[in-house]
């Protein structure tokens, strides 16, 4: 039988090497433990928040979306009688179109405002920069609701600037509030105006990251501020582009308090989008359970659109 060997013995001829050897792995554990513990203390403050004001919310209203729940009493269960109806609702789908017009008019709007805002506060050759600045921020601090009632100021019908300018000079007044088209218009010019401060902010710091030595370079070659502006800043803020379309899409989508404020998506529900008809059927006429279906169809545009994007940016930039 082997002869048994003390335990500190055995670590007494250990060498420095073998017992550093030894401790190494512990250490590694630890900064290991370190570097994946600490990013989840940090996000887990925001993820109890997503969890509890996004995610909960999200389970209720898909689970009313299969009830003809009216905001009082129980909630029966219709299973998929909510979205057969939706199928079938024509203001659901007249929400539907001019939502899309209106996000189709915004967005590329929006997206050349912004941009040509940027241009403009970053170039060498503009002037009262920082009253610029201000002043193309201003739409960003003041609330949806306040904007909105600013621009039913200007273009009211029987009250508005725009109407009594025309008047003045001897026109006659045009009907902002009671053509349908005309009040889309309204509202379109307004979320535009609305989104471009936060958009120009990030064309700003995308356009000031730009090496200057490109702008150098082209000189040397002859190229003009367009042939510059063209290839050399459009490609170069691409990212920028891309975060800012998708942003004002997913937005649009959205926009609810600002046209409330300018028509309530007037005349009549002629300019409903998705979320006035949302809430006009929960709410007004508690059919909770019929405008949670409608939600999660709005939901689902949403994630396609936005999944879509993302496809078609990463095709371009592979």
């Amino acid at each position: 039988m082997a002869e048994s060997v003390p335990q500190s013995a055995g670590r007494a001829n250990e060498t420095p090497a073998r017992t550093a050897s030894r401790r190494w792995p512990r250490r590694r554990t630890r900064r290991h433990d370190r570097y994946t513990l600490a990013p989840l203390l940090l996000i887990s403050s925001n993820l109890a928040l997503f969890l509890l004001f996004f995610v909960w919310p999200a389970v209720i209203g898909l689970g009313y979306s299969f009830t003809s729940y009216t905001g009082v009493g129980s909630a029966p269960f219709v299973g998929l009688d909510n979205y057969q109806r939706l199928l079938n609702d024509e203001a659901f789908y007249a929400a539907t179109v001019r939502t899309l017009i209106f996000t189709a008019a915004v967005v590329p709007l929006t997206y050349v405002a912004s941009l040509s805002a940027a241009v403009l506060l970053v170039s060498p050759y503009s002037r009262g920069k920082p009253v610029a600045r201000v002043i193309f921020f201003v739409p960003w601090l003041i609330s949806p609701i306040i904007a909105g009632v600013i621009w039913r100021w200007i273009f009211g019908e029987n009250f508005g600037l725009v109407n009594y300018v025309i008047i003045a000079l001897g026109g006659e007044a045009v009907p902002w509030q009671s053509n349908a088209n005309l009040s889309l218009i309204i509202v379109v010019i307004a979320a535009t105006w609305g989104s471009t401060a936060v958009n120009m902010l990030m064309f700003v710091a995308a356009i000031k990251n730009v090496p200057t030595a490109y702008y150098e370079a082209a000189s040397l070659d002859g190229a003009g501020s367009w042939a510059k502006f063209r290839h050399i800043t459009l490609p170069s803020i691409a990212p920028t582009s891309f975060i800012v379309i998708l942003l004002t899409t997913l937005h649009s989508m959205k926009e609810y308090a600002l046209i409330q404020a300018v028509n309530a998506g007037g005349p009549g529900s002629e300019n409903n989008l998705l979320i006035q008809y949302i809430f006009t059927t929960g709410f007004r006429r508690a059919q909770i359970g019929y405008a949670s279906a409608a939600s999660f169809v709005l939901m689902l545009i949403l994630m396609i659109i936005a999944i879509a994007q993302l496809v078609i940016n990463r095709r371009k930039d592979s």
